[in-house]
């Protein structure tokens, strides 16, 4: 259950309140690209201006390890976001130290003040002491809406959190809902799908859904390193040798829920134009590499889906950049899009999958984190919610 503070539970009038959100997105040419994140941070932000706080937004941009990199600046989304909102929207050219206290310092009630990137500071992902008190120093009260950096114990996320009275945004608390107690309470049958090139990645994922889903489908690269544990020829398809223990003790383990595919779209090159073909999954030839589901599997997959109460999905069913071996995952997406059941979709790939077949109205839930998602769905704990005050 979500028991945490909300950003509703604090009187914010004339406030200076600190909000991490999850601004890391994709900027090409000094212009921000995909503002879906941007827009899921919109809701918490309108509220505390509607409630006259002073808001004060920090967030990280991509990796700039530890130290000043304007390719990675904050700048270009600060601007963005003063064409979203009826309010001035400042830009501050630090976190911390004396740039960003001046700007605080100047902030008035209804306006917007993005701070710089905090990975700017090696202290960020350290979650450094100091940085979190600085941090913490420039408002009044704190809340996190940052789902997508909730997995991470850095200075903004976990660290501010012990200095300032601390509560979540509505995004962070939707996230919470659907990924948190829809499977921890699911509409059965729970089906999940899990797609990506690693199983090594998804082991936790795995172990934590065999006790609570009915229904696991495999598909993508992960799937071939299940298809060896059997004993198939792969030939030069993507395989992690060094967990095909793991992935044999998982398949005993699941007792016929882990669902395989069928058959695959094989290739002979890993390339956009290479030469496809449908094969049955124990028929690739030498020099061949899986590369897609087959139509078999995306019928026998679709058939699960249509039938389930929830569906929750995590990772392409192949290598969907390449258009010619995108269509097993286009197909699943449009499978849980048709179906009548609570769909929800965690981030990174399969997030984008999904907005590219241009389904995504049709999805219940689609998730603002990769990671923080993945953690979800294996039962973690994420610290920047553990950090958060309590009801």
């Amino acid at each position: 259950m979500f028991n945490k503070k909300m950003v509703t539970d604090f009187d914010v009038r004339d406030k200076k309140v600190l909000v991490r959100v999850d601004f890391n997105v994709p900027i090409q040419d000094g212009k921000v690209g995909d503002d879906t994140r941007i827009q899921a941070a919109l809701p918490t932000i309108k509220y505390l201006l509607e409630h006259e706080a002073a808001v004060i937004l920090c967030s990280h941009l991509g990796r700039p390890k530890g130290e000043y990199a304007e390719e990675f600046s904050l700048k270009p989304v600060a601007e963005y976001l003063g064409t979203l909102l009826d309010a001035k929207v400042i830009f501050a050219e630090d976190c911390i130290g004396e740039k960003a206290e001046l700007a605080v310092e100047a902030l008035q009630t209804g306006e917007v003040l993005v701070l710089e990137n905090t990975r700017f500071h090696a202290g960020e992902k350290k979650n450094d002491p100091g940085m979190a008190k600085q941090l913490a120093s420039l408002a009044d009260l704190y809340v996190n809406d940052a789902f997508g950096s909730a997995h991470r114990a850095h200075a903004s996320t976990a660290g501010v959190a012990e200095h300032l009275p601390a509560a979540a945004g509505f995004l962070l608390e939707k996230e919470i809902k659907y990924l948190g107690n829809t499977i921890a309470e699911p509409e059965r049958p729970f089906v999940a799908i899990l797609g990506g090139a690693k199983v090594s990645d998804k082991i936790g994922v795995i172990e934590n859904l065999l006790e609570k889903a009915d229904s696991i489908l495999i598909g993508g690269g992960m799937a071939n390193t299940f298809f060896k544990a059997q004993g198939f020829d792969m030939a030069d398809s993507l395989v992690e040798d060094d967990v095909l223990d793991i992935a044999k003790e998982l398949l005993e383990k699941a007792s016929g829920k882990l669902v395989l595919p069928v058959d695959v779209v094989i290739a002979d090159a890993f390339d956009a134009n290479a030469v496809e073909k449908v094969m049955d999954v124990g028929d690739v030839p030498a020099g061949w590499r899986i590369l897609d589901i087959g139509p078999r599997t995306v019928a026998a997959f679709a058939e699960i889906i249509n039938q389930a109460g929830t569906v929750v999905w995590n990772g392409p069913m192949g290598v969907f950049e390449f258009t010619k071996f995108a269509k097993g995952t286009f197909e699943i997406a449009k499978a849980v899009a048709e179906s009548d059941a609570i769909g929800i979709v965690g981030g990174g790939d399969s997030a984008s999958a999904i907005k590219k077949s241009g389904l995504e109205d049709k999805i219940t839930h689609i998730s603002t984190g990769g990671g923080a998602s993945l953690e979800m769905l294996e039962g973690k704990v994420l610290p920047g919610l553990a950090a958060l005050d309590d009801k």
